[in-house]
């Protein structure tokens, strides 16, 4: 989707939270009545469509209520009737409650969504029912969309976004194939020779998050407990940004260059999963150490190079172009001669083969590996391409 930085007024963000309230108030609403229905008390639970007049039953019981949008509240529900729909097709996770500060948004569709009129070269405004006209930054094209989502992040920035998928990147048509292989040091290696790197915090930023983190430790009010979070959450989002940022060039860089785009099938969810506690076989009530800190680290790591992220952007604009591969003992097989050995791998860098003696930087043998579509079994017998698989 489209998404702009909005810059609304200090009275127009107040209303923007009460509109995101009453959203999130329908939304908790529809999941309490869905949670308590079981079948053998009711023999059907509230649809959509009854849940509609349930609320228009409670607009005109509520005056607070009423105050607010009909289309925002409306829209709520709809989105919980696709999110149950989408639990029950077991595509999604079941719908959780939506809180203050965390979940702060709410659609607008229809005709209301088409009242965007563009002001100069920079801005643009959009009119948002019972609110007005909010202007936002115009950083690209205003695409052509029947809805618009507004949501405000945890550093207390909002945006608005067009629901328009735009078409994928067309294949250059060179037939070339390129490897890329995920890594913590090195963000991205591939099969070309070229090493990319996500960027992240600062070294002065790493030394104000720690800051902050300890003086959150140590608060006691809740105004202030709460602008220190805040702090913290511009941070993250400024790392954020620009781990999004990085990510979409190095996709769309990736999508107009290469035919074939290679990548390991890696379980990300599962590598970040935090440890599970080691008993004591000794002591009752006692645990091992099971290296949680250091699995930490390395779950910040993965997450903060944004490997998920990174393949799903690529499937969006190379659609059909990207091949997943099986990552077993890629990082120790040799790409000139197959042989797989742990030895092979002398350190996190440097990849010499025992049995030709071929030397090369480890990530990129891996990427080669991964463009070749070497997928080697659990004997480390000799590999095999995809087309052999």
């Amino acid at each position: 989707m489209a998404r702009f930085r909005m810059y609304p007024t200090p009275m127009q963000k107040a209303a923007l939270l009460e509109q995101c309230g009453h959203a999130r108030y329908v939304w908790n609403l529809a999941l309490e009545q869905w949670s308590m229905w079981t079948r053998d008390k009711v023999a059907v639970a509230p649809n959509f469509a009854e849940q509609c007049r349930q609320l228009t039953g409670a607009r005109a019981k509520f005056d607070w209520l009423r105050a607010g949008s009909q289309t925002v509240q409306q829209q709520a529900l709809r989105d919980f009737d696709q999110a149950v729909k989408n639990f029950y097709a077991g595509t999604h996770r079941r719908p959780t409650w939506r809180r203050t500060g965390v979940h702060e948004g709410f659609r607008i569709v229809g005709p209301q969504a088409s009242r965007v009129v563009k002001l100069n070269r920079k801005w643009a405004a959009a009119n948002v029912p019972k609110i007005g006209w909010i202007r936002f930054r115009l950083s690209r094209a205003i695409p052509d969309a029947k809805s618009y989502r507004i949501t405000r992040d945890r550093a207390g920035r909002w945006h608005l976004a067009f629901a328009v998928i735009p078409p994928p990147i067309p294949t250059p048509g060179t037939g070339e194939v390129i490897g890329v292989d995920r890594g913590v040091t090195v963000s991205a290696a591939l099969s070309t020779g070229e090493l990319l790197w996500c960027p992240g915090f600062s070294d002065l930023e790493q030394g104000r998050l720690k800051h902050l983190q300890r003086r959150l430790a140590r608060c006691q009010g809740t105004s202030r407990r709460q602008r220190v979070k805040t702090a913290i959450a511009k941070l993250h989002a400024r790392a954020g940004d620009r781990r999004k940022d990085w990510v979409e060039k190095t996709s769309t860089n990736l999508a107009r260059r290469f035919d074939v785009i290679r990548v390991e099938d890696l379980r990300i969810a599962a590598m970040t999963r935090r440890p599970k506690p080691k008993p004591d076989p000794e002591q009752p009530d006692a645990y091992l150490s099971n290296r949680r800190r250091a699995k930490a680290g390395l779950n910040r790591g993965i997450l903060a190079n944004g490997w998920g992220l990174l393949v799903q952007r690529l499937e969006h604009k190379a659609a059909g172009r990207v091949e997943k591969v099986n990552p077993a003992y890629t990082s120790q097989t040799c790409s000139a001669c197959g042989h797989c050995v742990p030895e092979n791998r002398e350190s996190q860098a440097v990849f010499r083969c025992a049995a030709c003696g071929h030397q090369a930087n480890a990530d990129i043998n891996a990427a080669v590996n991964i463009a070749a579509g070497r997928a080697v079994s659990a004997r480390r017998g000799a590999t095999k391409g995809l087309a052999e698989a």
